[in-house]
């Protein structure tokens, strides 16, 4: 009986060795220690039009002929019909003009340039324009799938909460993003997301095309999501010994 309790001791005490739980330091957002990595804040810039980006406008005109001509352009219920992409020269074709060019524009500007160019054949057009292929990407232990920018400035809290938040099994201290950049390679930011100083940096907003990657962090294997879990393999592997024996 001494024997077994020795064997039960030295069972326990490897497990406590080998085995840990998930603490706030590992796992826990917007922390203010000092050992952790301080971000500078930068202003905030808005999209940018690239090269394969995708667009949806919509003419409106006190001109009833013309609006009939130009409401081939939407479904019968009113929604876009068609998308355009920024060829690899910069411009967009658009029924009934030129060539546009919106590569390195804003939203807003890219609007105004189509407004403009559809008044020299519409004097009272008013256009309304959208980036048709507004969404990012998430990767990895994060609830992997592609979601929709549903507003403007998108946090990286917020954009990871739609895929169900991070994994405890996570890497925060790794986390990377992979933003294309037109016809350029693609830019990779890698960043600790535990960092109360990520906010207003360059890795605090999403941006339209973002590949969101968490990979898993290596000492995960040894860890358990709880102190119950955790106690719960000490038992299991007791009773197993105890078994054996």
């Amino acid at each position: 009986m001494r024997l077994m309790m020795k064997h039960i001791g030295v069972a326990f005490v490897l497990g406590m060795l080998l085995t840990s739980c998930y603490g706030y330091r590992q796992v826990g957002l917007l922390q203010e220690r000092d050992n952790l990595p301080q971000y500078d804040s930068v202003a905030y810039t808005p999209y940018r039009l690239q090269v394969n980006d995708e667009i949806i406008y919509r003419v409106m005109t006190m001109d009833e002929t013309i609006a009939k001509t130009m409401s081939s352009n939407t479904s019968a219920g009113g929604q876009y019909a068609n998308s355009y992409r920024i060829y690899s020269d910069g411009t967009v074709d658009i029924p009934f003009l030129s060539p546009v060019k919106l590569e390195g524009l804003t939203e807003l500007e890219a609007q105004d340039t189509l407004k403009k160019a559809f008044r020299e054949i519409i004097p009272d057009a008013e256009v309304k324009l959208a980036m048709y292929n507004k969404h990012f990407t998430v990767l990895g232990d994060a609830n992997s799938g592609t979601y929709n920018i549903y507003k403007e400035r998108m946090t990286i809290f917020q954009a990871l909460a739609m895929s169900g938040d991070l994994m405890n099994s996570g890497d925060r201290r790794h986390v990377r993003i992979g933003r294309p950049r037109g016809n350029a390679e693609p830019e990779i930011l890698e960043f600790d997301i535990r960092t109360n100083s990520i906010i207003d940096s360059k890795y605090y907003y999403v941006y339209p095309n973002d590949l969101i990657y968490v990979s898993r962090d290596k000492g995960s294997f040894y860890k358990q999501a709880s102190y119950s879990g955790f106690l719960a393999l000490i038992t299991s592997s007791v009773s197993l010994l105890i078994t054996v024996l």
